[in-house]
């Protein structure tokens, strides 16, 4: 496959207003997208409709309208939803039968970032190989023929959008259970989910003890949100309440904190819900669980004891998404807290996440700590380093005879991973195994071994 030039593991991102987060790659990847899916529509007469959705962040107005002008100029038709959690966007776009999706955000990144995600006529994220030709067209704009007079596009703003999705969020929801009698901490991180998370919990009956949901387009996952919940932990333990849900930017992943306020482990998460599932009957022994080559070797264990099989797939939901349908799964998740409930949604989906979590809590009249305890994980231990350029592992020698070294120390009981984010400029060095002072030690000669080489 060819090296990919602007796409990583969840769509383009970078810093807003830097290439390639630029008004012009961003109108040059509408026109693209515009052209591809018509190309690839079965109604070839038909002018492809594009839902365009984005999070709270400033720089959200300048690359909605640069890739709005895009799609019109190749005579597409935009739906404008505003601030749309992204599993909202694969939704809607699903619902109102577009031919793509777009959502403009950076998800959990600071908010002087941004990105684009896309998804196909069926909320799903698209393929490598469609990404790739994506990128030939946005790099090479003279491949597609210019749009002129009549049939230029449109573009519009349907503002009850966020409607859908909440009917959406709610229907997934036990319809013979409710959230009366149940206290919520929920933490919006100032982002996407900001409206739409509130009201599903509340129009369910919580009490909702609300955070994050005063978005000015610079306060995004500022010290809030899934990636900073200590306010909402602290909450917890302040009104005593039953769960804390934290979401992220853009509502696709979430942190849970149990009734004592401590934050749930993501993998323990995956965990009961695989054992909710199994229980239910959603899941037959046997069925398998996808996890990704992050998650850790306890949960894999724990799956196993259930009778299902367990699948490592590539990090970032799409590729979850993809070994779902490939097996025919229907539950896969991340660590970080992007889960997919394939009978539900195509994406990542805190809210819904959230809802599942409160599910299995009513199904087994127990509380979030007591159900998630017995899923015994190994340590795992996580440091990331920035770099200036990613020079693959194969060709930095010395760090890979210290892979070498530190896998024979740990021997089967452990294991190393180390891989580039796919969204920023980090290398990530984790190191898993049963005993945490080899997991340190380990670590840290991993980590000293990559810095001397790489450089930061």
């Amino acid at each position: 496959m060819s090296e990919r030039k602007l796409f990583g593991t969840d769509g383009i991102r970078g810093k807003a207003n830097v290439y390639p987060m630029t008004c012009e790659v961003a109108m040059a990847l509408g026109r693209a997208v515009t052209y591809y899916f018509q190309k690839h529509s079965p109604n070839k007469d038909r002018r492809p409709k594009i839902i365009v959705g984005k999070d709270t962040r400033r720089s959200c107005y300048m690359l909605e309208l640069a890739f709005s002008s895009g799609v019109c100029s190749q005579g597409g038709r935009v739906v404008l939803t505003g601030p749309l959690p992204t599993p909202g966007v694969a939704f809607v776009t699903h619902s109102m039968r577009a031919d793509a999706g777009v959502m403009i955000s950076a998800s959990h990144n600071i908010f002087s970032d941004n990105g684009i995600k896309i998804f196909d006529r069926n909320g799903d994220k698209l393929a490598d190989e469609v990404e790739l030709e994506l990128e030939e067209l946005v790099l090479n704009p003279e491949k597609i023929e210019t749009k002129i007079g009549p049939d230029l596009g449109n573009a519009k703003r349907l503002d009850e959008v966020f409607g859908r999705y909440i009917v959406y969020a709610k229907s997934a929801f036990n319809e013979d259970e409710n959230l009366e009698g149940l206290d919520i901490v929920l933490d919006c991180a100032n982002g996407a989910g900001y409206k739409i998370g509130p009201m599903v919990f509340d129009e369910l009956g919580a009490s909702v003890h609300a955070l994050g949901v005063s978005p000015d387009g610079t306060n995004i996952n500022d010290s809030c949100g899934a990636l900073h919940p200590s306010d909402a932990m602290k909450l917890v333990k302040e009104k005593n309440a039953h769960i804390g849900i934290c979401l992220d930017g853009d509502a696709d992943r979430v942190v849970i904190i149990d009734e004592n306020g401590e934050q749930v482990d993501g993998d323990r998460l995956i965990g009961l819900f695989a054992k909710f599932l199994l229980d239910t009957g959603v899941l037959k022994q046997g069925d398998e669980v996808v996890g990704t080559v992050m998650s850790n070797l306890g949960l894999e264990n724990y799956i196993k004891e259930l009778g299902l099989s367990f699948y490592r797939s590539k990090v970032g939901d799409r590729y979850i998404l993809e070994r779902l349908k490939k097996s025919n799964a229907r539950l896969g998740g991340e660590p970080s807290g992007h889960i997919i409930f394939k009978d539900n949604a195509s994406t990542g989906d805190g809210i819904l996440s959230g809802l599942k979590t409160i599910e299995a809590m009513k199904y087994y009249d127990s509380p979030i700590s007591k159900l998630t305890s017995s899923i015994d994980l190994y340590p795992q231990q996580l440091e990331n380093i920035r770099v200036k350029q990613k020079t693959p592992i194969k060709k930095l020698p010395k760090l890979s005879e210290a892979i070498d070294s530190v896998n024979s120390e740990l021997g089967h009981e452990g294991r190393v991973l180390i891989r580039y984010s796919g969204t920023e400029s980090l290398m990530r060095i984790m190191v898993e195994g049963k005993d945490d002072q080899k997991v340190s030690s380990a670590l840290k000669k991993l980590v000293e071994t990559a810095k001397s080489e790489i450089g930061v």
